[in-house]
């Protein structure tokens, strides 16, 4: 079964943290490089963080480098993304996908709010 869940999203204040988490199936996850993306509301979805099979290459949207940082368990086919120092902007839905050409599935994303 083809599968994509996204967990850990929610509502934060300014400055705060948040840690999320993608569980793949394994014909999507299996050595491939995965990303994490996301959609604001009214935009366009767009590219957060990147890693790769063996996790030694990350790469990072300009708008969350040195707040945010993508790591992998691929015994548990999960991806996770640590967001640190997040700001109002960050507000979206969170998607796990593989990169850099997503599949055509998406998971149902998770939600992340940054408010005071």
């Amino acid at each position: 079964q083809v599968q994509l869940v996204e967990s850990g999203g929610g509502l934060v204040q300014p400055g705060g943290s948040l840690r999320l988490s993608c569980l793949a199936s394994g014909s999507i996850f299996s050595a491939r490089t995965m990303g994490w993306y996301r959609q604001a509301p009214g935009k366009e979805r767009e590219f957060v963080a990147s890693i790769s099979w063996g996790g030694a290459n990350t790469y990072y949207g300009d708008a969350v480098k040195g707040r945010f940082t993508i790591s992998r368990d691929n015994a548990r086919n999960t991806v996770s993304l640590q967001m640190n120092s997040l700001k109002p902007e960050d507000t979206a839905v969170y998607y796990c996908n593989t990169y850099p050409r997503p599949r055509d599935f998406w998971g149902q994303g998770t939600q992340v709010a940054v408010s005071s």
